[in-house]
């Protein structure tokens, strides 16, 4: 059984030994070094030639974002961000994900966590989720630095759009887009928003696997690119056409009637399969929604959250089912799980969802 090799690196040594023991724990893993910081990372990572980096964000000389930069762009690996839950801390690793890691981890209480322990769990299972990536994932995320510039140089409608069932819908209806995702997913859910026109005539409703304090940065950053507007959702606001709501992490995104509007609620009901926010309850919730035609997608994200959610709503009107193609994903257990229901209409690279959707508005 091949181990993965992690390089654990962090400026202090206590956190540096807690994450190795943790890590070690594994039969499949191996700690083959640590560093103290992003220059001596970037060294380690020459002599060491790891499968896997830990990289925290906020350190002396070089900080976890120049080095992430760094790395990418000069041996490029699967990085696991670890963060602290301040909001320098979440914008940077909203921003971090755009630089090209594979996912983040919060640090429970700053940066000395002395109760890192409850994070465990989640550390260990992302870093073998990372330890699987191919080259061809890789390369995916090295090159996922997109630029505005680069966002507004493309042109709408630029590819055909492949369809894998047939569909009869008829075009004329009140629409709401719903789109589940995790990891990977702010990559991917900037592919998609910045295609969609400013005056898109439906709502947005998103669920991004995050903790609390992160989202509203995720909305923050997506906002200042794409044409709809881009908000974290807030509790019993009417949804409009032409605007994203991403749930804000530690709830539950929810609909409700408001005589003939469409209401937000959000709940801190229990996590559903270990997820607060929940793409099942989302979609679970939107099923009951009688006046809406409904779009629903699943993106690149572990597990099968979403799955259940997509069955309650094939169930109770007219949707359109797109899941990520395993081409474009980052990881592709959500997508795939989604797809082995047999009720996607349509199995698309992510730089082909939105024009999937625009189709369905024309």
């Amino acid at each position: 059984m091949r181990k993965i090799k992690v390089l654990v690196v962090d400026d202090s040594a206590f956190m540096r030994k807690l994450i190795t023991d943790f890590l070690s724990e594994h039969e499949q893993i191996e700690v083959i070094g640590t560093a103290r910081n992003g220059e001596d990372a970037l060294k380690k990572i020459q002599t060491l030639q790891p499968d896997v980096v830990t990289l925290d964000v906020e350190m002396p000389v070089m900080n976890g974002l120049e080095a992430l930069k760094k790395i990418m762009e000069e041996h490029p690996l699967p990085i696991l961000m670890l963060s602290s839950t301040t909001a320098e801390g979440a914008k940077n690793t909203v921003l971090a994900m755009q630089y090209g890691a594979f996912d983040f981890i919060t640090k429970p209480s700053g940066t000395i966590s002395l109760d890192l322990h409850l994070i465990k769990d989640e550390l260990i299972k992302k870093v073998l989720a990372a330890g699987q990536i191919n080259e061809k994932t890789l390369k995916k995320l090295s090159d996922s630095n997109t630029k505005k510039e680069e966002i507004e140089k493309r042109q709408p409608m630029a590819k055909p759009v492949h369809t894998q069932r047939s569909v009869n819908w008829k075009s004329p209806s009140n629409k709401i887009v719903v789109i589940g995702t995790s990891t990977g997913g702010p990559r991917a859910l900037q592919q998609v928003l910045t295609v969609l026109p400013k005056d898109f005539p439906a709502p947005v409703l998103i669920v991004q696997h995050m903790p609390p304090g992160f989202t509203r940065s995720l909305a923050l950053r997506l906002d200042s690119l794409c044409q709809i507007h881009v908000k974290e959702a807030e509790d019993g606001e009417i949804i409009q056409n032409g605007t994203a709501y991403i749930a804000p992490g530690g709830y539950h995104m929810t609909v409700k009637k408001v005589g003939s509007a469409t209401a937000i609620q959000l709940l801190q009901t229990p996590p559903k399969n270990g997820h607060r926010p929940s793409v099942d309850v989302m979609f679970e919730s939107v099923s009951h929604l009688d006046q809406f035609d409904k779009i629903a997608v699943i993106m690149t994200g572990m597990g099968s959250d979403g799955k259940e959610g997509l069955i309650s709503l094939k169930q109770r009107g007219k949707v359109i089912a797109i899941a990520e193609s395993e081409e474009s994903c980052i990881v592709f257990g959500m997508p795939k799980a989604a797809i082995q229901t047999n009720l996607v209409n349509h199995v698309e690279e992510v730089n082909q969802i939105a024009y999937t959707i625009l189709k369905y508005f024309t």
